[in-house]
């Protein structure tokens, strides 16, 4: 991401109407936040582990446990950011091939179709994590009850369903095609001659 995108997150304000344009802020502005500080806390652990080895001779006993769950946490709000940027992979050569308005519609059903599995997909999630939590599991070293670090995964695919929710409003409401509610579809000339 260059700096006038990173600068456009920052300042992220959803151009949608009332209640959806509130709820695409702040999953945004949580996305963000969740992602930036997953990133932080397992470089920072990574780190601390590294230096505990090779400084003082000893492991943090948790760090592998830890990671694990930050990874969990970072993967799953990663969908929901990846599907506001319109970066999740597209197969994309029958869609490219349509006049506009067939682009239009198919990607307001792609978009309801995406939607609606990520939303299955919560519902099986939260059912797994029941089970979980049933068995009663801890992480060893951290004693930390197994299901915790699985209360990510619902979460990552409701905010991705919400999303791609708001990207088919986004289709509905506007003049263009868009691929989330913040890209609209094209491509970029992005090779320079040399």
């Amino acid at each position: 991401m260059n700096a006038e995108d990173e600068a456009a997150e920052r300042s992220y304000r959803s151009d949608l109407p009332g209640l959806l344009g509130t709820l695409d802020t702040f999953l945004s502005r949580l996305e963000a936040f969740i992602l930036a500080s997953g990133v932080l806390l397992m470089a920072a652990n990574t780190v601390a582990n590294v230096v505990g080895r090779f400084v003082f001779g000893e492991s943090i006993s948790a760090s592998g446990e830890i990671n694990r769950v930050l990874i969990i946490l970072i993967t799953f709000a990663g969908i929901g950011y990846a599907a506001r940027h319109g970066r999740h992979i597209r197969m994309s050569a029958i869609y490219d091939a349509f006049p506009v308005g067939g682009r239009k519609i198919a990607m307001i059903l792609i978009s309801l179709i995406t939607s609606a599995t990520m939303f299955f997909l919560l519902y099986f999630s939260v059912g797994y994590i029941i089970d979980v939590y049933g068995s009663g599991r801890v992480l060893p070293s951290l004693g930390f009850p197994v299901w915790t670090a699985y209360v990510w995964v619902p979460l990552g695919f409701g905010i991705t369903g919400i999303q791609y929710l708001l990207t088919a409003v986004k289709n509905i409401r506007e003049k263009d095609v868009y691929l989330s509610t913040v890209v609209v579809d094209g491509y970029r000339d992005t090779e320079t001659e040399v």
